[in-house]
């Protein structure tokens, strides 16, 4: 009977010991964060979002998910205390905690928080509960994962709005000038310049919007040996001869969410992806062929925003000083009334090149995560109906990027050069100042 009763007690202690083992936390995959920025993506050309907006819709979200995530990895480094106005996020204490989710949970939440289509968001997250249920999610993981991620997402809502964005709501329009050198608006909408505050928007990592100011453009003048004549003319003569491959450069870097088209009387527009979302496509790209899990892909994010939304405050602190006018608008005045650029020109003063001060800061992101020499076939413009390129650098790629403006018509050579300069300078200051890790690169692993 003993024997019996001391068995009974050993498999009850068995079957008590298996019902007391822990919850396997739920596994989170890259491929969520991907398939969260790409819906957010999808949504600032649903909301026609322009470039430096869509840049501030990227950068706070992708900080809420590196923040979350390294807490539980020494080997990456908190932000807080290192980009201008973050403090250190809250710790958790409830074990139930599943931190790969509260990572997402706070990008998703800043995210909304940042958009107007919120539906299109919450169908996105409705989805994604369903994945992890499958993959066994619990509603006890579940409900403390997303409590730590609102907490996050509270301190890092509290951090965005202080950045002077909503103040930039209410500023006065950016005024017209009837000198000859100054910006105006181009057709066919003859839309009025956007953001021409967005050099008020707090930096991130820069001591100032205009810490790097590059040289000026040209001194304005139609005598036909000067520099500015002569770069006028190239932009001329460039898109008259443009081959197929320099159309379809320009073609591929557009980019413009305010394309709009003309038929008789009715105009309409054609929404595309920002020149941010551009490199938000090429960051997923570059993430999964370097099959970086959760924790990297997550970093690449968050320094390739961070230095996308610098050159973007960077870059529109020189346009609007220098407020240089667009080839388009000088050469139909002075040379070709008939004469029309490759690419719609985009509502906003030409110097310095945007594309090219905003793709140079990315690429030297993206290449200090993953190293020079990383071939990459970019199919981010295939959903918008253009053929995939292949670049074996990103630096390669910013180059194309910055030169698909002159194949467009729609910049000056030294708005391009002095562009990639300014580039430069954004990337070196985040690369001097901010540490992800000991080691930047995880190119080798």
């Amino acid at each position: 009977m003993k024997r019996i009763f001391l068995i009974f007690l050993i498999s009850a202690g068995i079957i008590f010991s298996c019902s007391e083992k822990p919850h396997q936390k739920t596994k989170v995959e890259a491929a969520d964060l991907h398939s969260l920025m790409q819906k957010v993506t999808d949504i600032t050309v649903h909301d026609i979002f322009s470039p430096p907006v869509a840049s501030r819709v990227y950068v706070y979200p992708s900080v809420a998910t590196y923040e979350v995530l390294a807490t539980n990895d020494s080997s990456y480094k908190s932000l807080g205390g290192q980009l201008n106005g973050l403090t250190p996020i809250p710790n958790y204490t409830n074990e139930e905690v599943n931190i790969d989710i509260a990572s997402i949970y706070a990008n998703y939440l800043t995210s909304k928080m940042l958009i107007f289509s919120e539906d299109m968001l919450e169908e996105w997250l409705a989805e994604w509960k369903l994945k992890l249920e499958e993959r066994g999610l619990t509603e006890a993981e579940w409900e403390a994962s997303i409590a730590y991620g609102k907490l996050v997402h509270e301190h890092i809502k509290a951090w965005a709005n202080e950045d002077n964005y909503k103040e930039t709501r209410t500023m006065a329009k950016h005024p017209l000038s009837d000198k000859p050198n100054h910006w105006e608006p181009t057709p066919p909408a003859y839309m009025a310049a956007i953001e021409p505050h967005w050099n008020k928007i707090r930096t991130f990592v820069l001591d100032s919007a205009d810490q790097f100011v590059p040289q000026p453009p040209y001194q304005f003048s139609m005598e036909k040996g000067s520099p500015f004549y002569k770069e006028m003319m190239e932009v001329y003569e460039v898109v008259k001869n443009a081959n197929s491959e320099e159309k379809e450069i320009a073609s591929f870097w557009d980019c413009n969410p305010y394309v709009m088209n003309v038929t008789g009387h009715v105009m309409f527009a054609t929404k595309k992806i920002t020149p941010g979302g551009h490199w938000m496509g090429i960051t997923k790209i570059a993430a999964k062929a370097h099959d970086s899990d959760l924790m990297e892909s997550s970093y690449a994010y968050a320094k390739t925003t961070i230095a996308l939304a610098d050159a973007f405050i960077a870059c529109w602190d020189e346009k609007y000083r220098s407020n240089l006018i667009r080839p388009e608008t000088i050469i139909n005045r002075r040379i070709d009334e008939d004469w029309t650029p490759t690419l719609q020109t985009p509502p906003f003063p030409e110097y310095t090149s945007g594309h090219s001060v905003i793709s140079t800061a990315a690429a030297n992101a993206l290449t200090d995560v993953y190293g020079d020499n990383f071939h990459f076939v970019d199919s981010t413009e295939q959903k918008y109906g253009l053929p995939s390129r292949e670049f074996d650098s990103f630096m390669e790629a910013s180059r194309e990027a910055a030169m698909s403006r002159l194949y467009g018509g729609i910049h000056y050579r030294k708005a391009i050069e002095e562009g990639i300069w300014q580039g430069q300078q954004v990337a070196q200051e985040i690369r001097k100042k901010i540490t992800f890790r000991e080691n930047n690169s995880i190119a080798i692993k």
